[in-house]
């Protein structure tokens, strides 16, 4: 199996302070514990980091104070993807420059370009730096699906070696699977252990902001041979998953309101969000008590 990034990675949140400037302590504490409990990778400026909402210069910067405080404990990839493919091919480089061991790239959106032309995005952005390439198929944000032939044309270049999958397309991720040499990432966590089942890498995981070491003890399990226990750590962990993925909130609203109530660096979401109520965040605690308590 590929595991150019590892195999339990989180798509962790960006920290911010009280008054919504970059919290970069809070930052490399946030990595530091999560790298403590089983993380073998952080995925910064994502969905889940705010990254529409973030400049450049914040992202750079919060590239080199995570790669600080965890040194080579684990990798770091970096979110660049934009609509703009020379914006993006500029902020390759910038995280080059930052520390980063990766990228992740989105499907340029908005303008829902065809698949030739996304085709063409990847490429331009993959030969732009020396760092390998996460491909990030997201439809339902970016508005336009990286096709399974896109993906299957596209591993044939040197650095782009993974992919994050968020198209809830099981049988196109198993096709790609099959004729691919590419680490495929789960970045569904319901997903997690079903795609690792048939050949998957891992994950990329939102609810591994919360849930770090419960979420990597599945893959742990299945390695050992314990299928039957992965399958039960992974249901155990159903609720706390529907509840931060599947509430009508952005996992990213409802991530940050339980990582500010566990005392743990979040701070608020930068608008157009808009931070959870009372209700929600006491059914994340109790959700989140039920799962840690045995």
């Amino acid at each position: 199996m590929t595991t150019p990034f590892g195999r339990a990675l989180c798509a962790m949140i960006t920290p911010f302070t009280t008054s919504g400037a970059l919290d970069l302590d809070g930052a490399r504490r946030l990595a530091a514990h999560l790298v403590a409990q089983g993380c073998d990778g952080l995925v910064l400026s994502g969905t889940t980091g705010e990254s529409p909402t973030t400049t450049d210069a914040e992202k750079s910067a919060l590239i080199a104070a995570v790669r600080e405080a965890v040194a080579d404990r684990a990798s770091i990839v970096a979110g660049i993807g934009t609509p703009d493919t020379r914006h993006t091919v500029d902020l390759a480089r910038e995280a080059e420059k930052a520390g980063a061991d990766g990228l992740l790239v989105v499907a340029p959106y908005y303008s829902r370009p065809p698949q030739d032309a996304i085709e063409a995005h990847f490429r331009e952005i993959a030969d732009a730096s020396e760092l390998p390439l996460m491909l990030y198929d997201i439809p339902n944000r970016t508005g336009v699906r990286v096709e399974p032939e896109t993906i299957l044309r596209l591993s044939a270049h040197p650095r782009i070696v993974a992919v994050k999958d968020c198209s809830n397309d099981f049988l196109a991720a198993q096709k790609v699977l099959a004729r691919t040499d590419l680490a495929y990432y789960a970045g569904c966590d319901e997903h997690n252990l079903a795609l690792y089942a048939v050949g998957g890498t891992g994950y990329v995981s939102t609810v591994a902001n919360v849930i770090p070491d419960r979420l990597r003890a599945v893959l742990d399990a299945f390695d050992a041979g314990d299928t039957a226990q992965a399958a039960r750590l992974q249901q155990r962990a159903t609720p706390l998953i529907e509840a931060i993925m599947s509430a009508g909130l952005p996992g990213t609203v409802t991530t940050k309101a339980l990582l500010n109530a566990l005392s743990l660096p979040a701070g608020p979401v930068r608008a157009p969000l808009r931070p959870a109520g009372p209700a929600t965040t006491d059914t994340l605690l109790a959700l989140h008590a039920d799962l840690t308590r045995t």
